[in-house]
């Protein structure tokens, strides 16, 4: 009889992936089920990609270009990211500092890959994203954690950061605009974290996939704010900023000679992404200044009403985020972690938020509460959840 046989880092990512989404996986099976479920999970934008891009990519496609693409990414794509870096930093960008992927997570696995040996570490600011850790666990590699506080809204403790390097780190990885904190880190504290890392010959590696969604002012970039930039790299891509979460486009921006490295990799796994996708994309990012703005200031919108609502309530507190589609709540006023208060507000009244503690032991006693529904749906959650606290039993 055959006995089937697995690596040990697919059973643990698939131990840590179930464990982390169990509310949710619940609440979509009990929609799917007919149920009055509020999903308030998942970061994909509810907004329709807008009509220009989709048009741009039907063109594309009636042209035929439907065929293989460069691994690295076609020209026309890669010149747009660099375009944008250039605008945005100091440092001008060029095509070949740029490799493309079938979306940022895709992009951020092939980074580690190319970086991580099996048995390195990589230090992490948690609360962290919840597929960080899966990514690592693919690739064999230690995940060393620094706990931010929940009292000071999560901010980067650039000491701790320090501290936590050791003679096996090989990575520093850091993710601003934060998920699921909502949190920036600021120019200087980059430029300090750049300089510390090159000191030590650790590369660092910023994941920016909410760049675009900063509530008051630009965002400021790893890359910006770097003096030097052989050791640094910047992940980011089109899912959020311009609601395409499906197309799967990604990019990364480093130096030369991981570029290099990534293509060889790209080569052996991918062999590009599709054309018309790419072509697409490069027209979204030419054209993209108005309806980024829209789904910018909506989210901005919708955080402010969420964050109103829910502090109105006795037991929750909520941080509020300078960034992204997610408000954090902490919860431990109602006598319960951010894991039973998300079994139990599924359970009473429909809606589901993901526990904190699916991020990390720092935010174990909050949940992270989405923002990509319309504001009537988060009008009608908000009532939910105010019903919920109402109905807890008096606390002492």
């Amino acid at each position: 009889m055959f006995e089937a046989r697995f690596s040990d880092q697919i059973d643990r990512l698939m131990d840590r992936d179930n464990d982390a989404w169990e509310t949710h996986d619940r609440a979509v099976a009990m929609k799917n089920n007919g149920e009055d479920v509020i999903l308030l999970c998942v970061g994909d934008p509810d907004f329709r990609t807008p009509e220009p891009i989709i048009d741009n990519a039907v063109s594309h496609l009636r042209v035929g270009r439907t065929h293989y693409s460069p691994a690295l990414g076609e020209m026309k794509l890669r010149r747009a990211v660099a375009d944008l870096e250039t605008a945005t930093s100091p440092h001008p960008c060029t095509p070949a500092e740029v490799a493309v992927y079938p979306g940022a997570t895709n992009a951020l696995y092939s980074v580690m890959n190319c970086l991580l040996n099996a048995g390195d570490e990589v230090v992490i600011p948690e609360p962290m994203y919840v597929g960080y850790p899966s990514i690592m666990a693919a690739i064999d590699a230690k995940v060393v954690a620094v706990p931010l506080r929940v009292e000071e809204d999560f901010k980067l403790d650039m000491e701790a950061m320090k501290a936590a390097v050791t003679g096996r780190t090989r990575v520093v990885f850091i993710n601003t605009p934060g998920n699921p904190t909502g949190s920036i880190i600021s120019r200087k504290e980059l430029a300090e974290l750049a300089e510390f890392c090159r000191e030590r010959n650790l590369w660092l590696v910023c994941d920016e996939v909410y760049s675009m969604f900063t509530y008051s002012g630009l965002h400021r970039s790893l890359r910006a704010s770097a003096q030097n930039l052989d050791n640094v790299v910047m992940v980011d891509g089109l899912s959020k900023s311009h609601a395409m979460s499906g197309w799967r486009i990604g990019w990364v921006v480093g130096p030369e000679t991981l570029i290099e490295r990534l293509g060889a990799h790209a080569g052996a796994t991918l062999f590009g992404c599709p054309q018309f996708i790419q072509d697409a994309s490069a027209f979204a990012l030419e054209n993209d200044q108005e309806y980024v703005a829209q789904m910018r200031q909506e989210y901005a919108e919708r955080a402010e009403y969420v964050v109103r609502k829910l502090e109105k309530l006795e037991g929750i507190h909520c941080h509020q985020p300078r960034a992204g589609m997610f408000v954090m709540c902490d919860v431990d006023g109602t006598g319960m972690d951010g894991r039973e208060f998300a079994r139990a507000l599924l359970d009473a009244e429909l809606v589901s938020v993901v526990p904190g503690d699916a991020f990390g032991p720092s935010a174990r006693n909050c949940v992270r509460v989405g923002l990509a529904q319309p504001r009537p749906m988060l009008k009608q959650a908000c009532k939910r959840i105010k019903r919920f606290i109402e109905a807890l039993p008096a606390r002492s």
